[in-house]
């Protein structure tokens, strides 16, 4: 059984590989480019949008009260005619990335420590083997 206290510098060193190797993914390779496309007439939402002062979350529209208000023929009407949207607002002004990086550091080490709990408890299977390392 190994010690978390052994294993400090593994767990510290895959999470700064982890958050480096990441951080360039997401900067270098277009994988996520394309998962949220402009959305069309952009400056018109914005405009009826911001009138209504809707504060920071997640929203979805249209919402029913309760599952008997989602078997109702206006709730229905409501998703026919559309637009069904699940939206997230956003505080107004610009965003920074550094909490949200130190975030995603932080997490690494988590996943890292539990890692290292896990492993560090796991007991290593008897050599079977008929070779030198058994014989000692």
């Amino acid at each position: 059984m190994t010690g978390l206290s052994a294993l400090w510098l593994p767990i510290l060193l895959s999470s700064v590989i982890v958050f480096l190797v990441s951080s360039l993914i997401h900067m270098v390779l277009p994988w996520h480019k394309s998962d949220y496309p402009k959305l069309p007439n952009e400056d018109k939402v914005m405009d009826a949008l911001r009138p209504l002062a809707i504060p920071p979350g997640d929203y979805y529209m249209p919402r029913p009260a309760s599952t008997q208000d989602m078997r109702s023929p206006e709730f229905t009407e409501k998703m026919r005619k559309g637009p069904v949207v699940m939206m997230t607002v956003f505080p107004n002004g610009p965003s920074s990335m550094g909490r949200n990086l130190v975030m995603w550091f932080l997490y690494s080490i988590v996943v890292g420590v539990l890692a290292g709990y896990v492993a560090g408890r796991c007991r290593r299977a008897p050599c079977t083997c008929r070779c030198s390392a058994s014989s000692g």
